[in-house]
């Protein structure tokens, strides 16, 4: 049997209550155990004083030189010295809470010690110790730290891996090409599986990391470029052949002139889908770039071919605000657009399935209902996703398959500096939109304290009195012993308190769809003059009347989610501010409250965000098609995933990829992909 076959309950030790631990690690098998890898070293290697750092922690060797003395304070809480001899240094060794230790502390006995290390006070306050008399256990080798909770401990993990090592640890299987190995220097996985979990000094257990982070890597990569390969051979995709005059025809009617952006891309995408080749196009542009216009332009074209066109976005909200956005701009040409959403009425649906299946319905705007069974089209030729973040590959493939190889064009407001777009989606050809549309103000931000509140206060009341709206964005719903945040309930009533003649409304995730529509239907009509509101709005939401976006407790949102709010604002011809309330206590917080008033340059928030939070929150991998990888870092192995994309790319491109047998493992890891369920893959 494979190792992938081997299920991990086989291991001595492994209990039916530690078993189902390791299941929710997304430790099954035997496989997934050595795939289980540490993510740092705890390093016990004896050192001198002399090659240890003020307030560095190390493991050293000495001699009990004194007796020990106990102390005793608070509620069962002990501080244990003694002097040992180091490196023929007299220090104070200190333990917190080990007074059991006491009656080991023999003068003249050896002992290694493991803490931090004080050298103005020649003190190290101690973590760990342990006495060679005993045999030593940790010290003189670098020990794995994996993530680990339940009952599993350090101890109890590092012994089980290391059991599977020497049982199992030969039958590991080589899965990347002898030639690619060869051509970055990479150990045989085997090896590297060895080492990175019992590495014998660092720079062992670091080249065992670079082989695996990029097998990992290569093989996201291959998934997207077999996939994008195999988009690209077929030959039987839409070729939507419209004549370019109709396309500045249909420009003319927009209420305003298309930048130099925008009319680069959509001759980006307008080449594209002339093709017979499927267009497979990520639209990256800041918030309020134009992004809506565009794909309205490519949804014309669609069905000016004589095609559909469907438009999936993540939430109803933002699905009835694309749905009015073309209701205006395609309706007006002659074109039927529909909505389709989980909150329609059965007749309601019936209708709109009705309606794209005999092609009377030409373009559709909807969430993941458009996907669901039951949906079918007369002739699907443009499948357009907007916030890209929120969907994987698998669910673009799914939305395909509703019609024969349809374009495909996904949009994003969260700009992603492209280099890393162009690996992170591997399946997409990328366009960006840069520019504002023309007569668009900068948006001016401020960052304030919770003590000026009350000026925030008179600065709402002057925006209202001249005729603009508000909205007053805060983290929670309901009051959170957890977090010391405003809620949006709490905020509400305060803010009808110190508004008692304004409109103040409500918007938050526990509304229902009905609630949340007439929310938004009475804030776009200037019916309420303050919103208070959750995340909810980050997307979607278009009211060129409001002008003022106040973030409470702004230092609890990432950078990313602060910019997406601040694109609510300045959708109009007024000038707009954003105000964001905070006092953060972390480095980390003062920093975001201080790129959000420097930069309204969507790439630069986006390239500060990746740098403090690292990828796996700034793409949302839990939604997303980029997974949340064991070892990789998007960020900082960025040079492997290049090296990766571009192996990838050109070993898809190679017909013998797909036939010979060096390459049978990786063709049977693509088989096993969800995404690839069902193709012909050789």
């Amino acid at each position: 049997m494979k190792l992938d076959e081997l299920p991990v309950r086989q291991m001595k030790g492994v209990s039916a209550q530690k078993e189902l631990e390791l299941h929710a690690f997304g430790v099954h098998t035997i496989a997934d155990l050595l795939d289980y890898f540490p993510f740092r070293y705890e390093d016990y290697r004896i050192r001198t004083l002399g090659e240890t750092q003020d307030g560095e922690k190390a493991t050293v060797e000495g001699k009990i030189m004194g007796n020990p003395i106990l102390q005793r304070y608070g509620r069962a809480k002990t501080r244990l010295t003694c002097k040992i001899a180091v490196d023929g240094v007299l220090v104070t060794a200190v333990w917190f809470n080990r007074h059991f230790l006491q009656d080991q502390l023999v003068p003249g006995r050896d002992i290694v010690l493991t803490g931090k290390w004080e050298q103005k006070r020649l003190q190290i306050t101690v973590s760990e110790s342990e006495f060679p008399d005993k045999g030593k256990a940790r010290s003189g080798t670098l020990q794995s730290v994996y993530s680990i909770g339940g009952s599993i401990t350090q101890q109890w993990i590092r012994k089980t891996i290391a059991q599977a090592l020497a049982q199992y640890g030969e039958m590991v299987e080589e899965i990347l090409p002898a030639a690619l190995m060869e051509k970055h220097g990479l150990m045989l996985r085997r090896e590297a599986v060895r080492h990175i979990h019992q590495p014998d000094d660092i720079a062992q257990g670091q080249a065992a990391r670079r082989r695996l982070v990029y097998e990992e890597l290569f093989l996201f990569q291959l998934k997207l470029q077999a996939y994008r390969s195999m988009n690209r051979k077929r030959m039987d995709g839409v070729a939507h052949v419209v004549e370019g005059e109709a396309i500045r025809a249909f420009s003319r009617t927009l209420p305003f002139e298309l930048t130099d952006s925008q009319k680069k891309v959509v001759n980006e995408i307008l080449i594209d889908m002339r093709s017979h080749a499927c267009m497979n196009r990520l639209l990256q542009g800041d918030v309020g770039s134009g992004k809506t216009v565009v794909a309205a332009i490519a949804l014309f074209a669609a069905v000016k071919a004589g095609h559909q066109g469907a438009l999936m976005v993540p939430t109803e909200i933002l699905a009835d605000q694309h749905y009015r956005s073309l209701q205006s701009l395609l309706g007006g040409v002659g074109m039927q657009v529909a909505l389709l959403t989980g909150s329609l009425t059965a007749t309601q649906r019936r209708e709109v399935l009705d309606g794209l299946q005999m092609g009377l319905i030409d373009v559709v705007v909807g969430t993941q209902a458009i996907i669901q069974d039951g949906v079918y089209f007369r002739s699907l030729g443009l499948v357009v996703t907007d916030e890209q973040h929120r969907f994987g590959v698998n669910q673009r493939s799914v939305l395909r398959r509703k019609g024969l190889n349809p374009d495909v064009l996904t949009m994003t407001a969260t700009p992603i500096p492209r280099t890393l777009a162009i690996t992170a989606f591997g399946d997409l050809d990328v366009s960006t939109l840069k520019e504002r549309p023309r007569g668009r103000k900068p948006i001016q931000t401020n960052w304030v304290k919770h003590s000026m509140l009350d000026r925030v206060l008179g600065f709402i009341r002057r925006e209202v009195e001249a005729g603009r709206q508000c909205y007053f964005i805060c983290p929670l719903i309901e009051e959170s012993d957890k977090l010391d945040v405003q809620n949006a309930i709490d905020l509400h009533i305060q803010i009808q308190q110190a508004f008692p003649d304004m409109r103040i409304g409500l918007l938050h995730g526990r509304l229902s769809a009905a609630e949340k529509d007439e929310v938004m239907r009475a804030f776009g009509a200037n019916e309420v003059h303050v919103l208070v509101a959750t995340t909810v709005v980050e997307v979607g939401v278009d009211v060129p009347n409001a002008t003022l976006m106040v973030i409470m407790d702004a230092e609890r949102f990432g950078l990313s989610q602060l910019h997406q709010l601040r694109g609510r604002v300045g959708r109009g011809g007024h000038q707009s501010y954003c105000l964001l309330i905070a006092d953060p206590k972390s480095e980390i917080g003062r920093e975001r409250m201080k790129i959000m008033t420097e930069t309204d340059d969507g790439f630069e928030v986006s390239r500060r965000d990746l740098e403090l939070r690292g990828p796996g929150d700034f793409f949302g991998t839990k939604q997303s098609g980029v997974p949340d990888f064991k070892l990789a870092d998007m960020a900082a192995d960025f040079e492997v995933l290049e090296e990766a994309r571009d192996d990838a790319a050109e070993l898809t491109a190679r017909a013998e990829f797909w036939t010979e047998a060096p390459y049978a493992r990786l063709r049977e890891a693509l088989r096993k992909d969800q995404l690839f369920q069902g193709e012909l893959l050789d």
